[in-house]
């Protein structure tokens, strides 16, 4: 029989198997909030993959292997759902919840989704005992669908200044707005971005006398029949995937970040943006009430009109750049604040579950 005292240190995996790609949000987070010291003390122990097939093989083969080699050890999912063999570990699995799109707007899945990922996500988010989410709007959302018992961890990124920008370099310039007002947004494209919605503002800006106003979009092209009206539109410019350097140019001209999501689990890029001192342009819901607080403009997508003369009173204020410069620095501070508190509890949740695995190992 084993002793306690022979059980090797308790471990704790993470599920990198999904990283290698391009870096969009999901990828984002797993590398801010879960590698190696993020959540020091503790010791995380990354397993990658380097190709879809290895990547498939790790996550249904390897990823529960390692729990059992290791009785003691627990793992953190924070990329793709845990596989079917991986949930029945039960309590020494924890996912990180980003949204529950898997579920709630299957319209707007691709087919590796519908195929791959809803199908274990549906039955983890049913049947384990803990979770860890970016939000509280998250967190409320996954109550819907958890059992009535499971724990929920709030871990909130804390938000670093990627892009490199600079909000003293922004400046006042009334006369060039009103000719050329210029509009970013950040994102895959993709149906649930409801991008058509943000060319609708434009267009509706460009009619209430903002002609010269455009539109640039960043992200990679993914999938659904978006992708060639926003080609074909004029003032929109599509761009695809681009590295940091690019998109911090196109932000430090910007004038406007604008997201117009059907839903959001978070909007990362939303805070991002904000350390350019950019003004946040975004939906009418919980969560970017959540994330902006009263730093941002909510809008409602589905009346562009509306929209519009609600960004044109914005810009009219005289003082518009300078006070939503501030407005960003203090609900940076305010996020980052919160997340660092998140991080800090989260780590002594971890510590206790850890032992309690040893102690029960």
């Amino acid at each position: 029989m084993i002793s306690k005292a022979d059980l090797k240190p308790s471990t704790l995996f993470v599920d990198h198997t999904h990283l290698g790609r391009h870096v969009t949000g999901l990828e984002r987070i797993t590398q801010e909030l879960f590698s190696k010291g993020s959540l020091a003390p503790l010791e995380l122990k990354p397993i990658t993959s380097n190709s879809t097939v290895d990547l498939i093989f790790r996550q249904n083969i390897e990823l529960p292997a390692k729990l059992v080699r290791h009785p003691n050890a627990m793992m953190l999912c924070p990329g793709f759902p845990p596989s079917y063999a991986l949930s029945r570990f039960g309590d020494r699995v924890i996912p990180y919840i980003h949204d529950l799109f898997l579920l709630t707007r299957k319209e707007d899945l691709n087919r590796r989704a519908k195929l791959y990922m809803a199908p274990p996500f549906r039955y983890a988010v049913k049947n384990l005992p803990r979770f860890m989410v970016n939000s509280q709007y998250t967190r409320d959302e996954l109550r819907q669908f958890c059992r009535a018992d499971a724990e929920i961890f709030l871990y909130r990124p804390a938000v670093r200044n990627i892009f490199g920008l600079d909000d003293k370099a922004r400046e006042d310039d009334p006369k060039r707005v009103k000719k050329s007002l210029r509009l970013i947004a950040l994102g895959t494209v993709e149906p649930r971005k409801n991008l058509g919605a943000a060319v609708d503002i434009l267009q509706a800006l460009q009619a209430q006398g903002h002609k010269g106003a455009t539109l640039d979009i960043v992200g990679r092209f993914g999938w659904g029949d978006e992708i060639e009206r926003l080609q074909n539109t004029p003032g929109v410019t599509l761009y695809g995937y681009l590295p940091i350097e690019k998109t911090r140019e196109l932000m430090a001209r910007a004038d406007l970040f604008i997201n117009t999501s059907h839903d959001e689990g978070l909007g990362l890029p939303l805070l991002e943006a904000q350390y350019g001192g950019l003004p946040v342009i975004a939906p009418q819901q919980q969560v970017f009430q959540e994330v902006l607080g009263k730093s941002g403009l909510l809008v409602d997508p589905s009346n562009p009109r509306g929209a519009a003369e609600q960004i044109s009173a914005l810009i009219s204020a005289s003082d518009w750049v300078s006070n939503y410069k501030m407005l960003a620095r203090q609900n940076l501070s305010r996020w980052n604040g919160d997340a660092d508190n998140d991080r800090r509890n989260l780590v002594g949740e971890l510590q206790a579950l850890l032992e309690a695995q040893r102690e029960t190992a």
